[in-house]
């Protein structure tokens, strides 16, 4: 139970760093459309990180499977968002940036 238990906290502080390198690049990136790219990767990493560390502490099969679902319906809705952001900015003349 014990080794249940550390490789669920792995996963959970893993998943942690990467929302934590989300927001970062969200800060420090210079443009809309890099900002979006860190954004959108390092949420959906980090939330299939953290998922991975409660399905691991889940009393039954179908709890894990309804966070393995939640996590499918989150990569599809953010990478819906993401594309109709991306998008928008494009056709609004937002360009990407260049050194």
């Amino acid at each position: 139970m014990i080794l249940i238990d550390f490789f669920s906290m792995l996963f959970l502080l893993a998943g942690a760093l990467f929302f934590l390198a989300g927001t970062v690049g969200l800060l420090r990136f210079p443009d809309l459309y890099t900002r979006l790219h860190a954004l959108t990767k390092a949420d959906n990493v980090g939330l299939g990180l953290m998922i991975t560390g409660l399905a691991l502490q889940a009393e039954s099969l179908s709890v894990a499977g309804k966070l393995v679902l939640i996590w499918g319906l989150v990569l599809l809705a953010g990478a819906s968002v993401a594309y109709l952001i991306a998008r928008g900015a494009l056709l609004r003349g937002v360009l990407p940036w260049k050194r």
